[in-house]
Formats: C-alpha cells, sequence, structure tokens
C-alpha cells in the first residue's frame, strides 16, 4: 500500500522531500490528480499530496499578475479573474471529457508542469510565456524560488522556463506566480466550409501572414465536426475551417471583413458571435472531439505550421485513426483505434512528426502500454545525457516522479 504524505506548509515539505532522499523513497507529486494518468506509470513508495497549497494569495488587477498556491483549481482562478473581465490568457484545457473524468480537478501547477496550451497559442504564447516566478522544494529538500511577480529581463537562467512543461521531475512547487490579460469584449469566429486539410492550412498561412491578428485557427474533418454542441458546426456535415478573432468590437468586425477579401476563393462560409464562438473554442482546447476509450491512444504532436496537412494524411492513411487540427496546423490531435501493434504504433507516430521537425506525446492509453513505449519524444545520446545531468542538478536522489517521462530518468 502506498502511503499519502500531506504536507500543510513549506516546512512540512522540506521535511517530506528530505525524508524521501535519505531515504531513497520515490514519490508521485499530486495536486488535482487531473493528469496523473498522463507520462508513464510511476512505481512510488508515497504519494505527495499537495492539495493543501491551495488559494489565491495576492491579486492585483491594475497589476495584471496573481500570485496562488500551487494546487489551486483553475475553476476558481477564472472565476475570480472573471469579476474583474481579466484571463488566463494561456486557455488552459481541461482534460476531463478527453479522460471521462466527470469533475475538472485542474490546477494551475498542473498546467504548468504539462505545458499544455490552449487554441490562443498562436497570438498570446506557450503557458511558459505566463509563468512569472514560483517558489519550491527540490529533491534535496531545499527551498529556492525564481522569477518574480512582473515580465522583465533578468540575469541568469529561466528557471520559470525549465520547470514549465518537467512533469514533477525537478522541484515541487508550492506557489506560482502568472501574468494575466484583459478579456476581449468581443469574439467572433469565421467558419468556412468544405476545405480540406491543404487548403485549410493555404487559409490559415495567409490568415496568420495578415495583419488580422488572428487568435485561433482550426480545422475538423467532417467525420468529427458532427461531435460539436453547436448546430452551425455539427449539422454541416463537412469539414470545418474556423478562425478566430478577438478584441473590440469594431476591429473584430473590419478584421474579419479584411481577411474575407483576401481570400479568392473560399466556398460557404459562416459567423459564429460571441457565445457560440467562445463555446466552439473551448470544444478544441478540451479536445471534445476524440474521447479516450481502452484500447485506444491519443496522441499529440507539434509540427512546423506548413506541415500539419502532410502530417494528417501520413497519420490518416498509416493508422486507423481520427484527427483534428489546432494552432493553424502546428498541432495535431490524434486518436489511433487501431491496438494491436502499439509499440509499433508509438515508433512510426514519433518517426512522422520527427521527420516534420516536430514531435509527438502519448496524452492516453492503458498503464500496460505506456509503461511499454515512448511516452515522450525520443532522446538522443546528447539530449539523453544533458536531461540526465539537469535531473541530477536539482533531483540528485531520483525521488521526484520517477520514470514519469523517461526510464531511469
Amino acid at each position: 500500500m502506498v502511503d499519502i504524505i500531506k504536507p500543510q506548509n513549506k516546512e512540512d515539505l522540506k521535511e517530506a522531500i528530505s525524508w524521501a532522499a535519505s531515504s531513497q523513497s520515490i514519490l508521485e507529486v499530486i495536486s488535482g490528480g487531473s493528469k496523473r494518468d498522463l507520462g508513464r506509470p510511476i512505481h512510488s513508495k508515497a504519494t505527495l499530496d499537495m492539495t493543501a497549497f491551495n488559494g489565491i494569495i495576492d491579486y492585483d488587477p491594475s497589476e495584471l499578475f496573481f500570485k496562488a498556491g500551487a494546487a489551486t483549481p483553475i475553476v476558481d482562478i477564472e472565476k475570480e479573474l472573471e469579476s474583474n473581465n481579466q484571463m488566463l490568457a494561456f486557455e488552459p484545457i481541461n482534460l476531463s471529457n478527453l479522460l471521462n473524468v466527470k469533475e475538472n480537478k485542474s490546477t494551475i501547477v498542473g498546467s504548468l508542469s504539462a505545458n499544455l496550451s490552449g487554441p490562443r497559442r498562436i497570438k498570446a504564447g506557450a503557458v511558459r510565456d505566463h509563468f512569472l516566478g514560483f517558489e519550491g522544494v527540490s529533491g534535496r529538500g531545499e527551498g529556492f524560488k525564481a522569477g518574480g511577480q512582473v515580465v522583465k529581463n533578468v540575469t541568469g537562467y529561466d528557471l520559470c522556463k525549465l520547470l514549465c512543461g518537467s512533469w514533477g521531475t525537478l522541484g515541487v512547487l508550492h506557489t506560482v506566480n502568472i501574468k494575466v490579460l484583459p478579456s476581449p469584449e468581443t469574439t467572433r469566429t469565421l467558419v468556412i466550409y468544405n476545405l480540406n486539410e491543404e487548403e485549410a492550412i493555404e487559409c490559415f498561412t495567409l490568415a496568420l501572414n495578415s495583419p488580422n491578428e488572428i487568435s485561433g485557427a482550426a480545422w475538423l474533418p467532417d467525420k468529427l465536426s458532427t461531435l460539436s454542441d453547436i448546430d452551425y458546426i455539427s449539422s454541416s456535415g463537412s469539414t470545418i475551417t474556423a478562425i478566430r478573432f478577438e478584441g473590440i468590437k469594431q476591429s473584430v468586425v473590419s478584421r474579419m471583413k479584411d481577411l474575407q477579401s483576401r481570400f479568392e476563393t473560399i466556398g460557404e462560409v459562416e459567423e459564429l458571435h460571441s457565445l457560440n464562438s467562445r463555446k466552439f473554442w473551448r470544444e478544441i482546447r478540451d479536445i471534445k472531439f476524440l474521447v479516450f476509450q481502452e484500447k485506444q491512444m491519443v496522441w499529440r504532436l507539434s509540427v512546423p505550421p506548413i506541415c500539419g496537412g502532410k502530417v494528417y494524411k501520413q497519420i490518416i492513411d498509416g493508422f486507423d485513426s481520427s484527427v483534428f487540427m489546432d494552432w493553424g496546423g502546428a498541432l495535431l490531435w490524434v486518436r489511433v483505434n487501431q491496438y494491436s501493434d502499439e509499440e509499433y504504433i508509438a515508433r512510426k507516430i514519433h518517426n512522422i512528426a520527427a521527420q516534420a521537425a516536430g514531435h509527438a506525446t502519448c496524452i492516453a492509453a492503458d498503464n500496460s502500454i505506456r509503461s511499454s513505449i515512448d511516452v515522450f519524444p525520443p532522446l538522443n545520446l546528447i539530449e539523453h545525457g544533458l536531461t540526465d545531468r539537469i535531473k541530477k542538478g536539482f533531483d540528485p536522489k531520483g525521488i521526484l516522479n520517477y520514470g514519469r517521462m523517461y526510464m531511469e530518468l
């Protein structure tokens, strides 16, 4: 039976990690637990439950930042921000629908640890770009901190960028500082019907290279568009190419009109106004169109936008799968339905992403499969050595989420 350690303050946290280091006991670090089944399974001696580090500590709307306990639920943060007409611009992903979890337990540190950015990534940047500072404890049981409360030039190594996306393998954060931005006054989405994947990429390229500041660009094949809760999408019976505009109403209307004038022939179009537009992009953000079930795998591929259509075709032709694109073709969400040779499938998907100068991550699969495949992009000898040195620098005894990203790391 795995012990559960639930520190109540910083000193408890240091003591718990110091004990684990001295006894070389592997800890599984959790906050809300919503992403517990992502990554390789962890064989731990104890679970480090961080839920006591909960709540907004400092929030100054005029300074566009907040400080919070690491395990503060995203829904609580967003509720507070909405009362001041502000938002988390990186659009934190809610994986509850994908993973068939009834309750959204996502926490702010979970979003940071996974570095999974939503559709606004193409305009606002990744999760790591909004991570201002933190306080935490290393695998040595020593407290450390980095960054601050504002965006500014700093000397030294940017530890926020390093910790973001490390899946809890380098340190345990108990306090984080995050940048926020004003919510847009108006949101509208230009929907174009019946474009194939390559035609959609052409539209995205034109839109992203125009001065019209789009904040979302996604494409759905016809068999997935029927799953939307928005009638304009689900009843179309066609592929969906969606381009989002946000800002002041007059600006949004003008930019949408200008972009349409730049398309020579785009066929039938529709506009989603604020309510439907926000609902649609939540569906894209939360991967509503791909629900994971037993004996399936869900993959996330990040590639150069111009390669999105080509990679889509390779996946569809190579596997029994469902795929849609986000980030203007730079992000592909893939559900592989066949499950006869999972190790071959994993190698093939990693190769497809690598050949396009991108990378792939397995977001969902059964435990036995995640134990036997490369969940994260395979490392060459140089990358493995560098990753190993970083891990040993922060966690020399290898006690924090050991093996979650890579075997023996």
